[in-house]
C-alpha cells in the first residue's frame, strides 16, 4: 500500500513537473519568436545622403551614400557572391532632376560557411552622379530624398535594414566636400583599353591588357554577372607578355547561359585599388606563366612526427583539465571498486570512444576547410548551439556526481560494460573540448598542412592521448593495485567531483554570455534549470526501482533540440572588448600593417574566452603590471586577435603562421624583421623581457 502511495506521488510530481517544464520551454519559444531587442535594435550599418558641391542648372555632380559600419560588420558591393543583397535606393528627386548607377569601391572577398562574399568590413561610399535640371533657379536648394535598403552581416548573423535618407542640393557654386577626393580614390580606375573573354571547359579564362612590370599582389578579379563563376573557386592568374589572364572556375548551376559581355573589378592586392572593366566574347591567349603563389608546405615525417608527439602530450594534459578529470577518476575507481574483471576490454572500448570522437571531429574540421569555410580547432566552441548544448551535459554530469540522479557509465558501484565504457569515452572526448590545451594548437597546426591520412593520424593521436591514463589503467595490473583501497570514502570523492564539473558549468555561462550576449545567456540557463529539476525527480524516482529512460530521454532530447536549435536565435553580435592593463587594440591586417611602420614592437597575441591555456597565460603574464611597465617603456604596440567568434580574417592569418587554433603569441622587434613565435606557455618574465 505505502508503495503504491509513492508511486502515485511520484505519477503527481512527474505530470506537474512535465507541465512546468512544458511552461518554460513554451516561453523560451516564445522569446525566439519574438525577440524584445529585435524592433529596438540600433542599425549596424548607419547611412547618410551628402552632396559633393553646389551645382549649376545642368550640371552633373556626385552624390555620395554614406555607408558606416559599426566592428566587425559587413556591408556588400554590387555583386554581393554566393549570399547577402547590395544597397538599393528609391528616389524622390526634383522635376527635371535624374541620377546615374551608382559607384562602388573596389570590394573585399569573405568566406563564411564556404560562400564566397564580396563585401566591405569598413566604412564605405557608394558615388553617384545626380543631374541638376535644366530650369533650376540659381540660388535655390533642391531637396532629395530617398529611401535606402541594404544588409548588414557579421560571419553569424545577417539584419536587413533600411532608412529614409534627405538631402539637400544647392543651384550655384560653392567649396567642394574635401571628403570626395578618397572616396573617389577608392573607386577603381577604369581600362583604358578593351579585354577579352572566351568559355572554356573549366570555365571562362579573361585576357586583360596589362603591363608585364606592373606589381600584382594576391589579386582577385570580381565579376559583375551574377551566377556565371563558382565564386569559392580558386582563381588561377598567368601572364602573356603584357597581357594578365584569368581563368575563372565554373558555375555550380548548370545550363547558365553564356554572356556576350562581361564586367567586373579586377582587385590588384595589397592595397593598390583595381580595375574597372568590360570584357567582349573573343579569341583568348592560351598558356602563358602562373604567378606565383604560396607554395603549400612539403609533407615530411618529422613534421608528422612533431604533431603526433605533440598531439600525445596536449591529449595526455586534457586529462587534468576540470572539464575531463572528474570522469577519468570514476572511471578509474569504478576499476578499484573491483569492476576490473573486463579491465582490457573496458579500455580498448574506452579509448575506442575517445578516439571516434576525436577523429569525426578532425574530420568535420578538415571537410569544412577543404570546402573553404576558415575554421580551425574548437571551432565548434564558436556556435552559439553547440555551447549551450554543452552547458547542459556539464550541467548534467555536475547533477550525476552530486548524487542528484545515476547514470550507469559513470557509477563507482556498477559499470555499464564495454558499451557503457564506449560511451563514456565519447562524452569524455565531447565535454573535453571547452578545455583547449597546451601543445594542442601547435598538433593542429601541423595537421592542417599534412595530407588528409596524416592529418586524422594526428586527430587520432589527440584522442589516444586523452585515453591513456585509462587504457594503461586497464591493462596494467600493476597500476590498479596502486589505487586506494575501496570504501565508503569513495562516494564522498565522487560528490567532491561535482566541484571542478560546476566550475565548467559557470565558466560555459560565462562563455555564453560572451558569445551571445544576456538574452541568449539567460535563455541557456533557464533550460540548464529545467534540466535539473528533471534530472532530480529521475534521481526520485531511480531511488524507488521506476523505470525512468521512457520519458526522460525525449523530454533530455526536447531541451537539447530547444538548445541547438532554438537558443542561437537569441545570439546578439554584442562584443565585450576590454583592452586591459595593455590597452590592447582589436587586431587586423592593416593594424599590424601601422604598428610595424612605426618603427616600434609590437606584440601581438590571439585569444579566445574558451580556451583555458590562454587565460592563464593572460593572468600570468600577459595582464601584469611588470608587463604593462615594460611595455610602456619601450613604446610597444599591443593587439589582440579575439577568435571566441568565428572570424575568418583571424582564422586565415592562424594558419598562415602554421596555427590551427589558439593561443598563439608573435613578437615584432623594433625596426622590422621576422617576428618571433613565443612559446604557448609563457612565464611571468617572457614579455617583460623581451621589451627590455
Amino acid at each position: 500500500m505505502r508503495r503504491n502511495s509513492i508511486r502515485e506521488t511520484g505519477n503527481r510530481a512527474l505530470r506537474s513537473i512535465a507541465a512546468t517544464l512544458a511552461t518554460i520551454v513554451t516561453m523560451v519559444l516564445l522569446a525566439l519568436a519574438f525577440p524584445a531587442s529585435a524592433q529596438k535594435a540600433a542599425p549596424h550599418i548607419t547611412a547618410s545622403l551628402v552632396a559633393e558641391q553646389p551645382g549649376k542648372p545642368g550640371e552633373t555632380i556626385t552624390l555620395a551614400l554614406l555607408m558606416k559600419t559599426a566592428p566587425g560588420w559587413h556591408g556588400y558591393w554590387s555583386n554581393p557572391g554566393d549570399a547577402g543583397l547590395p544597397p538599393e535606393l528609391e528616389w524622390t528627386l526634383p522635376k527635371g532632376a535624374t541620377t546615374g548607377a551608382m559607384q562602388f569601391p573596389v570590394p573585399q572577398v569573405l568566406l563564411v560557411q564556404g560562400l564566397m562574399n564580396h563585401v566591405y568590413e569598413h566604412d564605405f561610399a557608394v558615388l553617384i552622379p545626380f543631374t541638376i535640371p535644366a530650369d533650376a533657379r540659381p540660388g535655390s536648394t533642391l531637396p532629395i530624398a530617398a529611401k535606402a535598403r541594404w544588409l548588414a552581416c557579421t560571419a553569424e548573423i545577417c539584419v536587413p535594414e533600411e532608412a529614409d535618407l534627405k538631402g539637400s542640393v544647392t543651384v550655384g557654386t560653392g567649396t567642394a566636400d574635401a571628403r570626395f577626393t578618397a572616396w573617389r580614390a577608392a573607386l577603381p580606375a577604369p581600362l583604358d583599353r578593351s579585354a577579352a573573354f572566351a568559355a572554356t571547359p573549366a570555365g571562362l579564362r579573361l585576357a586583360i591588357p596589362f603591363p608585364a612590370a606592373a606589381k600584382l599582389d594576391n589579386p582577385h578579379f570580381f565579376i559583375g554577372g551574377d551566377g556565371l563563376i563558382d565564386y569559392a573557386a580558386p582563381q588561377a592568374f598567368s601572364r602573356d607578355g603584357d597581357t594578365l589572364l584569368v581563368d575563372l572556375p565554373k558555375s555550380k548551376y548548370p545550363g547558365t547561359e553564356q554572356p556576350t559581355t562581361l564586367s567586373g573589378v579586377l582587385s590588384l592586392g595589397g592595397g593598390a585599388g583595381g580595375i574597372a572593366l568590360v570584357a567582349k566574347a573573343g579569341p583568348v591567349p592560351e598558356g602563358g606563366t602562373p604567378i606565383a603563389t604560396p607554395a603549400a608546405p612539403a609533407f615530411s615525417l618529422a613534421t608528422l612526427a612533431f604533431a603526433i608527439v605533440a598531439a600525445l602530450a596536449g591529449g595526455l594534459i586534457l586529462n587534468v583539465m576540470p572539464c575531463v578529470f572528474p570522469i577519468l577518476s570514476l572511471k578509474a575507481l569504478a576499476l578499484a571498486r573491483g569492476n576490473s574483471q573486463h579491465a582490457r576490454a573496458d579500455g580498448l572500448a574506452y579509448t575506442a570512444g575517445v578516439m571516434l570522437a576525436c577523429l569525426a571531429l578532425g574530420g568535420l574540421l578538415l571537410a569544412l576547410r577543404a570546402a573553404g569555410t576558415q575554421v580551425g580547432w574548437a571551432f565548434q566552441l564558436q556556435d552559439p548551439g553547440i555551447v549551450a548544448l554543452l552547458l547542459l551535459l556539464a550541467v548534467a554530469i555536475t547533477a550525476n556526481f552530486a548524487g542528484l540522479y545515476e547514470l550507469p557509465g559513470l557509477s563507482i558501484e556498477r559499470g555499464a560494460g564495454k558499451s557503457g565504457a564506449f560511451a563514456t569515452g565519447l562524452l569524455a572526448a565531447f565535454v573535453a573540448t571547452p578545455c583547449t590545451g597546451p601543445f594542442m594548437a601547435a598538433a593542429v597546426g601541423a595537421a592542417l598542412v599534412l595530407p588528409t591520412w596524416a592529418a586524422l593520424a594526428v586527430f587520432a593521436a589527440l584522442g589516444l592521448g586523452l585515453a591513456l591514463p585509462f587504457l594503461l589503467l586497464g591493462f596494467i595490473p600493476a597500476l590498479r593495485r596502486l589505487l586506494p583501497k575501496p570504501g565508503p570514502w569513495m562516494e564522498k570523492f565522487r560528490h567532491f567531483m561535482a566541484v571542478p564539473m560546476a566550475l565548467t558549468v559557470a565558466a560555459l555561462a560565462w562563455l555564453a554570455w560572451r558569445l551571445g550576449g544576456t538574452t541568449f545567456a539567460a535563455a541557456t540557463l533557464a533550460l540548464a534549470g529545467a534540466l535539473v529539476v528533471l534530472l532530480a525527480l529521475a534521481g526520485r524516482a531511480q531511488r524507488t526501482g521506476t523505470p525512468v529512460a521512457r520519458w526522460i530521454v525525449p523530454l533530455g532530447v526536447v531541451l537539447a533540440a530547444v538548445a541547438v536549435i532554438g537558443t542561437p536565435r537569441l545570439a546578439s553580435a554584442e562584443r565585450h572588448d576590454e583592452a586591459g592593463l595593455l590597452g590592447a587594440k582589436p587586431f587586423s591586417e592593416a593594424a599590424l600593417a601601422k604598428a610595424r611602420a612605426s618603427g616600434k614592437p609590437a606584440f601581438v597575441y590571439f585569444t579566445a574566452d574558451w580556451c583555458l591555456s590562454c587565460k592563464v597565460n593572460e593572468g600570468v603574464a600577459i595582464e601584469t603590471d611588470a608587463t604593462r611597465d615594460a611595455f610602456r617603456k619601450a613604446g610597444v604596440t599591443v593587439l589582440v586577435g579575439d577568435w571566441t567568434r568565428r572570424d575568418p580574417a583571424i582564422t586565415q592569418f592562424l594558419t598562415a603562421r602554421g596555427a590551427g587554433g589558439v593561443p598563439l603569441y608573435l613578437w615584432y622587434p623594433a625596426g622590422g624583421g621576422e617576428p618571433q613565435q613565443l612559446p604557448q606557455v609563457l612565464t611571468p618574465d617572457t614579455l617583460a623581457a623581451l621589451a627590455r
